[in-house]
C-alpha cells in the first residue's frame, strides 16, 4: 500500500507569514483549509467568515467567525480564499480584486475560459473580465501560470482525478480523444455541507447510486483542460456515482489506444510525465488504489493497464475530494502564488483507519 513521506521539519525562523482571510469557513472546504493552514508556518489566519454562524467561536482557534466585510478584511490580508457557492463567489472575488488581494476561489465560477459555457452548464456571469485573468489552480499543469497569477480558480474534485489520470496518455498521443468513459465514485462531502435530503443519512447510508449520467457541470470542466493537453478536441462521457463514506474519489477509466500497448509502455509514460510531482503516485503493475490510502493527504494515486482482450486502456485514479480535490490543492497553489516550497503543509501521511 502506497503511503505518504512523513512530514519534514520546517524552519520557521525565517519564514514571513502572509495574512489571510478564508471566505465561508465553516462548510466542509473551508473547515479543511482551516485544518491544514493551520500547520502551515508561513501563514497567519486574521479572519474566517460565516454567514450563519457569525459571532461565534470557530472551534479550537482564538478566532470568532464574522460576516463578510470585504474592505474590513481586505485591509489586513493579502491572500483569501473563497469557499462561497457558484455565483457567490463572482463578485466577492472582484470586490477582493480591486483591493489588490489576491484569490483562490473554490468554487465553478472561474473555471471555465468560455463565458458562453460557463452560462450554459451555471447561469449567467457577473465578473465576464476576470474570467480571462484567471489561472486554472491544476498545479502539475500550469505552474508556472499559477505562481504569477492574482485569481486562481481551484479545479474541481472530479475534474482534478480525471485530468490527472489522463494527461499523460493524451499527451503522448495514446489514446484516443473521442472514446473516454469515466466512471467515478464520491464520497458525500462532495455535495456540501448544506443540509438536503439526498445526504441525509437515512438516504444515503447503505446504499449506492449513479447520479448526473453525462450531465455533470464537472464535464466541461474536464474537457477544456483535456482538450488543451492533446491539442485537439476531447469528449468524455461522465459517470459519476455516491458511495456512502464521508470522503475520496475512485475514478475508473477506459479509453481506446491509438495502437497496441503493453501495461509496462503506460506505465513508462505516466512516470516519465509525473517524475517530478510530488503529490502524484504512480503505482507498480497490477496494483490498484484505494480511497484509504489518500485520506486527508494531497496525492494522487494512479494505476493503469492495457487490456489486449478487450483492447482497452483502464486506468484508476484516487484522491481525497477535500484535499487534493479542493482544500489542499488551494493551498498548493497559494505556496505557489507567495513563493513558499509547494509541498508546506501538505506532508499529512494517510489518516487510517
Amino acid at each position: 500500500m502506497a503511503t505518504a513521506k512523513p512530514a519534514r521539519e520546517v524552519n520557521t525562523a525565517n519564514v514571513n507569514q502572509i495574512p489571510i482571510a478564508i471566505i465561508g469557513a465553516t462548510g466542509y472546504t473551508g473547515m479543511e483549509l482551516v485544518r491544514l493552514l493551520s500547520f502551515h508556518p508561513g501563514v497567519s489566519i486574521v479572519a474566517l467568515t460565516s454567514r450563519q454562524q457569525a459571532g461565534e467561536k470557530y472551534g479550537i482557534l482564538n478566532h470568532t467567525l464574522e460576516e463578510l466585510d470585504v474592505p474590513k478584511i481586505a485591509k489586513k490580508v493579502k491572500g483569501v480564499f473563497l469557499c462561497l457557492p457558484h455565483h457567490e463567489a463572482m463578485n466577492t472575488a472582484q470586490e477582493f480584486r480591486s483591493w489588490g488581494v489576491k484569490v483562490i476561489d473554490l468554487s465553478a465560477d472561474f473555471r471555465l475560459k468560455k463565458v458562453e459555457t460557463y452560462e450554459k452548464w451555471y447561469g449567467k456571469h457577473t465578473q465576464k473580465k476576470l474570467i480571462q485573468e484567471a489561472v486554472y489552480g491544476l498545479p502539475e499543469l500550469h505552474r508556472a501560470e499559477i505562481a504569477s497569477a492574482k485569481l486562481v480558480a481551484a479545479p474541481g474534485c472530479y475534474a482534478t482525478t480525471n485530468i490527472l489520470a489522463l494527461t499523460p496518455l493524451l499527451a503522448e498521443k495514446m489514446i484516443l480523444p473521442h472514446d473516454i468513459i469515466s466512471d467515478s465514485k464520491s464520497g458525500v462531502t462532495g455535495a456540501g455541507r448544506s443540509a438536503q435530503v439526498d445526504s441525509l443519512f437515512s438516504e444515503v447510508n447503505d446504499s449506492f447510486k449513479a447520479y448526473k449520467i453525462a450531465s455533470h457541470r464537472h464535464t466541461p470542466e474536464m474537457e477544456q483542460e483535456l482538450s488543451i493537453v492533446a491539442g485537439e478536441e476531447v469528449t468524455l462521457l461522465f459517470s459519476p456515482h455516491l458511495v456512502p463514506m464521508d470522503r475520496g474519489i475512485l475514478s475508473t477509466i477506459y479509453a481506446r489506444p491509438t495502437r497496441k500497448w503493453t501495461t509496462a509502455q503506460l506505465l513508462k509514460a505516466y512516470k516519465k510525465f509525473y517524475k517530478n510531482e510530488k503529490f502524484i503516485k504512480i503505482l507498480p503493475e497490477g496494483s490498484w488504489p484505494a480511497t484509504k490510502q489518500v485520506r486527508g493527504t494531497n496525492n494522487c494515486l494512479i494505476s493503469v493497464l492495457y487490456d489486449a482482450r478487450t483492447e482497452r486502456i483502464v486506468i484508476t485514479a484516487a484522491l481525497d475530494n477535500l484535499t487534493k480535490g479542493a482544500s489542499g490543492q488551494a493551498v498548493q497553489c497559494f505556496n505557489l502564488m507567495f513563493g513558499f516550497a509547494e509541498e508546506m503543509a501538505l506532508t499529512q501521511t494517510a489518516l487510517i483507519p
